[in-house]
């Protein structure tokens, strides 16, 4: 589960586990660590071929999907696509990486996103190690970062024609469902956690998705992207489709149906709850964003 819901469940749950010690532990690992740095950087890796580090599983994605295999140095715990990924070296965990680890390793660069990584990345830049936050909020700025990072790893061509490729299948969908009036379009509701309660509201990646894909996000409303949602709120909008980010042994409807008053929601009573799209797609902003998109596509649209 944790690399299912790694950025967005960080978000909402370890925030209440980081507690004094884990920040504690942090500093104090980045004060030693200062001392192998002093030493470490003295020798030049410039002759040496590029080293990158990657502790967030959307840039892995990003840089198997440049081509750059044999340049990952290591990931981290969290980094599981593609399967190479998890043949590489770990530096820790998402939120908790080995910067002892990571100064031996002598990176070119160290990639990360935001979010619990803050700490992490700051103590990185006090080593005067190079890092790249990748903290997209909408597929534009995901191009914007995939070139980022293609420049950055000399692989520019090649992620320029992968924002091409990803822009055109996202323009193929998009084609599909501009014309289809906001208020003919069905509703939509992401569970992302069961508890607390959890979708994705305005401003996040995955409101843009559903909106792309042809739906109406039943959260448009709320201000924060990734936030606690009301089960009653739930029921009073009235999904038409449910989609759990998050798998199951129970079958989908059964999961949702016990809830109290959701068994007259319009997607449970007409049995269109889904929980078979990868996680993994639809939460991280990563090269395949095309194909989160055309996934819920498929179960919102399914006579198109």
């Amino acid at each position: 589960m944790g690399a299912t819901l790694d950025i967005i469940r960080q978000g909402f749950f370890n925030e209440r586990r980081n507690t004094e010690a884990g920040m504690f532990n942090i500093r104090l690992k980045i004060f030693i660590a200062a001392i192998l740095s002093f030493l470490i950087h003295q020798s030049s890796t410039a002759a040496d071929s590029p080293r990158y580090i990657s502790l967030a599983p959307s840039t892995t994605e990003i840089l198997f999907a440049l081509g750059l295999d044999s340049e990952i140095a290591a990931v981290s715990s969290f980094c599981d696509y593609p399967e190479a990924a998890g043949l590489k070296e770990k530096v820790g965990t998402f939120s908790q990486p080995n910067i002892e680890k990571i100064l031996l390793l002598k990176p070119s660069y160290v990639f990360c996103t935001g979010l619990e990584q803050a700490e992490a990345v700051a103590g990185l830049k006090r080593l005067n190690l190079n890092v790249y936050v990748s903290d997209p909020k909408t597929i534009d700025t995901l191009m914007k970062s995939i070139l980022e990072i293609g420049e950055i790893t000399g692989k520019f061509n090649q992620a320029k024609m992968l924002v091409e490729r990803i822009k055109k299948e996202v323009s193929d969908i998009a084609s599909k469902t501009a014309v289809i009036a906001r208020e003919t379009r069905p509703k939509v509701f992401i569970e992302i956690w069961h508890s607390p309660l959890s979708t994705a509201g305005s401003g996040s990646f995955v409101d843009e998705l559903i909106s792309i894909a042809g739906g109406r996000n039943i959260a448009f409303d709320v201000k924060r992207p990734y936030s606690i949602f009301s089960a009653e709120e739930v029921i009073r909008r009235d999904p038409d489709y449910i989609i759990l980010a998050y798998m199951d042994k129970k079958t989908p409807v059964e999961i949702v149906k016990g809830r109290l008053g959701w068994g007259g929601i319009s997607a449970v009573r007409n049995n269109r709850v889904y929980n078979d799209i990868d996680p993994n797609i639809l939460l991280r902003p990563g090269p395949r964003i095309a194909e989160a998109i055309l996934e819920i596509y498929r179960r919102i649209r399914p006579n198109e």
